[in-house]
């Protein structure tokens, strides 16, 4: 999982669903989902579903048999079962917008909780009620009700503003969760068959539980980072994840009264209004809902981000400080370390014969990846085999390893991702080493006719003081459709995160308490989703704006080593991989300025993208006139980071505007503090923020001003500002793109 393209989507709002058949003579095998987009005028109509009629074909008998979804909250519109000719004709009816195939989207911790300083019947924990009485939605493959991590023991009852629906049985559904619901056609149930919606939904708000480990390894108490919130769950997920079942999730969330929602999955996409999970975020936010979205797993490339829209909480992933330690033994006494959650402790001490898969076939070229096929008659008895990454999933190599007789595998890395290593629940004995690690094996073993290894299996270690680092897989920016917003927003834990699973991956049939340990931004987006909640739960009053600042303004920028964070290779990270850091959940409590945004100041924003008043509509849901309302440059919305252009069609010197609520001392000054990127001009006026009450509104500008001459190459700085007091350090992350 954790180096596939996976996303996360944590997003519930209320659908409705019309079970009904098509009763036509049209081929259904010619017809494909569509997402419709209609005006929100009903005219003569008495209501939305007899208006989303009004646009199928007149010789479809059973019309309303077509509809899958009708959209409510997201968006004025439906999803249905179509011809292109059929939408072709739709097109000339009156109050008609747009239609688009619907696209499918890919899904993209016992000791994460303390590693973000979260401790039990102590600080923020205890002074959040561990998230009590907020609602978290998760939008994903489902989850396993029974699991001891969904126990609703000391529980309260859900909101009296709760109004979602459990699709279990009536028993099934508790004070933990409160909620679930399934979306599929191919589903009959909200039950999680994948694995990834429980381990996601524990990892938000999962109960304590004890004992909780993988093979022994990783051994403690699991809880997820608000383990006293409500979870609402929304299965939208099994193979692929539609975006018609995406959006009628949101719609029914909405509804329903969630106060987060956690997706953890997405795709690569152009523009705002074309992006089901932007227009069904837009919406929730509009009612209140901070969303909270996985930045995707298609690092470490530049440009590479899903979910950029400024009023979704974008995360990327990085490791936390525990190890589970394999170290491969050279026969040339070299060690070198790797790791694996798999570690047997019947795995001779004797060295073996090794060998590199891709030495064994010169003229088959996935046999270096020990795919299934390349590997099918190979003898590979006694040996260690060792396999590069790529082409099919880590575990199915050890699974074509030991089929042909291996005794062991090591995987290694591409160069791309460098120094990060996976634990992962084997099925043989094995060791993923880094990308220089997997040279020096190899350099070995051309250099001795008889090489052999071994793998020493070292169990859990906590206190990698590199930690964190971001994640080789998680995504990059620049933000492709908003260049002038900074994107990913916020780091959270993302590699070898420990939660439920809905089965035994020990094959041990005697207990209902079972985990994994996967990665993933999936994984780093839950954790960010509980933290908000923790916030909501400590803050009511607070915006979903406020939340978001209160993370990024506050987050961490030096790993525990008290150093710069890096990234997979063990060089500072960008910003454009960090964001505004790695979160801190104590400081965000506390953070005594916020950025807020109101749902209205996005009209401008997005009026200044350039989009048509149709375009901005769809985000908006209401009618807009661009040329009668201001525009406002990407960089001038209110967000608690800056991100500015310099090039030859951009001005030598821009000024943006920010405004700063007070929601720490009620009288306090602030000082700014200046950092800036190399070679540009960066001038904050005033210099000094005086605050005389609590949610006092201030504002400040600033000027950056670039080089004379424009580079030849795209070339990325950064820096920053930090506003000073007495108490607190606000913290915006500068970003600069000079073309």
């Amino acid at each position: 999982m954790g180096l596939k393209h996976f996303l996360t989507l944590i997003c519930i709002l209320n659908l409705h669903l019309l079970h009904t058949f098509a009763d036509d003579t049209t081929n259904t095998s010619t017809l494909e989902t569509y997402i419709i987009h209609v005006d929100g005028n009903l005219g003569l109509f008495e209501n939305l579903e007899s208006w989303y009629t009004s646009f199928l074909p007149t010789s479809n008998s059973n019309g309303r048999g077509r509809i899958v979804y009708s959209y409510r909250k997201v968006f004025k519109g439906f999803a249905a079962r179509l011809s292109a000719d059929e939408v072709k004709a739709m097109e000339s009816n009156s109050g008609f917008i747009s239609a688009r195939p619907e696209r499918k989207l890919d899904k993209h911790t016992t000791h994460s909780p303390n590693f973000l300083g979260l401790n039990q019947n102590m600080g923020f924990w205890q002074g959040s009620n561990y998230g009590k009485g907020v609602i978290i939605g998760i939008l994903d493959t489902g989850v396993l009700p029974s699991h001891p991590s969904f126990s609703d023991e000391g529980m309260p009852p859900p909101p009296a503003k709760w109004k979602g629906k459990c699709e279990f049985n009536h028993t099934t559904c508790n004070n933990k969760i409160i909620g679930a619901r399934y979306f599929n056609s191919f589903d009959d149930s909200p039950s999680d068959d994948d694995g990834h919606g429980t381990h996601t939904a524990s990892t938000a708000a999962g109960s304590f539980v004890g004992g909780a480990n993988v093979f022994g390894n990783a051994n403690g108490t699991a809880a997820g980072i608000a383990p006293m919130a409500h979870l609402a769950i929304y299965k939208v997920c099994s193979l692929f994840c539609s975006e018609s079942d995406i959006l009628a999730a949101m719609d029914a969330a909405i509804e329903d009264g969630v106060d987060i929602l956690s997706l953890s999955l997405g795709g690569l996409s152009f523009s705002f209004y074309d992006d089901s999970i932007a227009l069904g975020a837009f919406s929730a936010m509009e009612n209140g809902i901070l969303v909270s979205c996985s930045a995707g797993n298609d690092g470490p490339f530049n440009i590479s981000l899903s979910n950029e829209a400024p009023w979704i909480l974008t995360v990327g992933a990085s490791t936390i400080d525990r190890k589970i330690r394999a170290t491969t033994l050279l026969g040339n006494n070299e060690t070198l370390d790797g790791e694996s959650t798999f570690q047997p402790s019947d795995l001779p001490p004797t060295l073996m014969p090794l060998v590199y898969a891709g030495s064994l076939n010169t003229s088959d070229p996935n046999i270096q990846f020990c795919t299934p096929t390349s590997l099918n008659k190979t003898d590979l008895r006694g040996m260690i085999v060792v396999c590069e990454i790529g082409v099919v999933a880590r575990v199915s190599k050890g699974i074509a390893v030991k089929n042909a007789g291996g005794s062991a595998m090591i995987l290694v890395n591409p160069r791309i991702y460098a120094n990060m290593t996976l634990a992962e629940a084997h099925v043989l004995p094995a060791a993923h080493v880094g990308y220089a690690d997997g040279l020096k094996i190899k350099t070995y073993i051309n250099s001795t006719t008889t090489p052999t290894a071994t793998i020493l299996f070292k169990g859990t270690l906590i206190g990698d003081d590199r930690a964190p680092v971001v994640a080789g897989f998680s995504s990059r920016g620049p933000n492709y459709i908003s260049p002038g917003i900074l994107k990913p927003d916020i780091l959270g834990p993302g590699v070898n995160i420990l939660a439920a699973w809905p089965m035994s991956v020990e094959n041990n049939t005697n207990t209902n308490s079972t985990f994994n340990i996967i990665s993933g931004t999936s994984m780093s987006c839950p954790h960010l989703s509980g933290v908000a909640a923790l916030l909501k739960s400590a803050h009511p009053d607070w915006s979903p704006a406020a939340i978001k600042s209160a993370i990024m303004t506050t987050a961490d920028v030096v790993n525990l080593a008290l150093n710069p964070i890096e990234d997979e290779r063990y060089v500072p990270a960008n910003i454009f991989a960090t964001g505004s850091g790695h979160v801190n959940p104590s400081r965000a409590n506390d953070p005594g300025l916020v950025y807020d945004i109101k749902p209205e100041d996005y009209i401008p924003y997005l009026c200044g993208l350039n989009y048509t008043n149709r375009q901005v509509g769809f985000i908006l849901q209401r009618k807009v006139d661009c040329s009668v309302e201001s525009k406002i440059a990407e960089a001038q919305l209110n967000y608690p980071s800056f991100a500015i252009r310099f090039g030859r069609s951009q001005p030598i010197s821009q000024t943006y505007t920010r405004s700063v609520t007070n929601v720490g001392e009620p009288v306090s000054s602030y000082v700014v503090e200046i950092v800036p990127p190399p070679g540009i001009g960066v001038l904050v006026e005033p210099s000094n923020l005086d605050f005389s009450e609590a949610n006092q509104t201030l504002q400040y500008q600033v000027t950056f001003t670039g080089p004379e001459s424009a580079t030849n190459t795209t070339v990325y700085i950064q820096g920053y500002l930090k506003w000073n007091s007495g108490k607190y350090s606000v913290r915006t992350p500068v970003a600069v793109t000079l073309r």
